[in-house]
């Protein structure tokens, strides 16, 4: 594949923000418990957490549901997107859906997702773009490093961001999917996970952290399982029009996963009406 043309500008980033979000909000402390692996212990609930990136890339791969719910000037909208994640090869695709009220006429085709490392590649992103065309966004333009913007948070991403995992406490075993898992709680620092990340995955959350993004840091509920695979992950972050929470599940690990990405010829080049 040749080389990409990239729009680096902020002005596609905030489109692609701006797009999803507003066009969706536009209408309508657990105690800590004994267990064996040191689940109850702070530090070993810590690195628990912390290792949760590491352990989905020694799994491979692995199929994703995930919610973004956004909350705006008293609407409550949820974005949902349904998709496979190839965590070796930080990529992924995925069908991300509108709800139907907040589209004109209520009827809107899922907006497709590629997932790479540096990269959001967006189909059916909206008026102005043709249906055969891409629309390509780097994430290290993005103030949030592609953490909402897409209106589904990047399963690495998401994990990667406990690598800065603080004041962690283990809640108690539950079940997930069937699978029995263990709840933890904790404050991801968005810094401290920037400085820890893997390399496909640095560079965004360091401007996400230099930018000031959710600052405050980012409070999360993660399900661990015996392998210490993330099996249910919600983070909730601050944004400048109101609160996000993101929630990924996964499931069926291993699963082969195939993602093209676009030729330069099919990366649109224009502006998106409507921005």
């Amino acid at each position: 594949m040749g080389q990409q043309r990239r729009c680096t500008g902020t002005a596609v980033a905030a489109v692609a923000v701006a797009g999803l979000m507003a066009a969706a909000t536009g209408c309508a402390g657990g105690g800590a418990a004994a267990d064996s692996g040191g689940a109850g212990d702070a530090e070993g609930a810590r690195e628990a957490v912390r290792g949760a990136a590491a352990a989905l890339v020694g799994a491979g791969s692995a199929k994703a549901s995930t919610s973004m719910e956004m909350a705006s000037g008293g609407t409550r909208v949820t974005i949902r997107g349904e998709g496979r994640y190839d965590f070796a090869r930080q990529r992924g695709v995925f069908e991300v859906v509108l709800p139907q009220d907040a589209v004109a006429g209520g009827v809107h085709r899922p907006i497709t997702e590629l997932l790479a490392a540096g990269a959001l590649y967006m189909k059916n992103r909206g008026a102005g773009v043709p249906a055969d065309k891409w629309v390509r966004i780097e994430t290290r333009s993005l103030a949030d490093g592609n953490l909402v913007t897409g209106g589904a948070t990047d399963p690495l991403a998401a994990a990667e961001l406990l690598r800065g995992a603080r004041d962690v406490v283990y809640v108690g075993e539950e079940r997930v999917g069937g699978v029995d898992v263990r709840h933890y709680r904790g404050v991801a620092d968005l810094r401290a996970a920037a400085k820890a990340a893997s390399a496909g995955q640095r560079g965004a959350l360091r401007i996400a952290a230099a930018k000031g993004f959710s600052k405050k840091g980012v409070p999360f509920d993660v399900y661990l399982d015996g392998r210490g695979l993330v099996r249910k992950l919600r983070e909730r972050f601050t944004v400048a029009d109101g609160d996000v929470a993101s929630t990924t599940l996964l499931h069926d690990f291993g699963v082969p996963v195939r993602v093209r990405l676009p030729a330069d010829e099919d990366i649109f080049a224009g502006e998106i009406a409507g921005s």
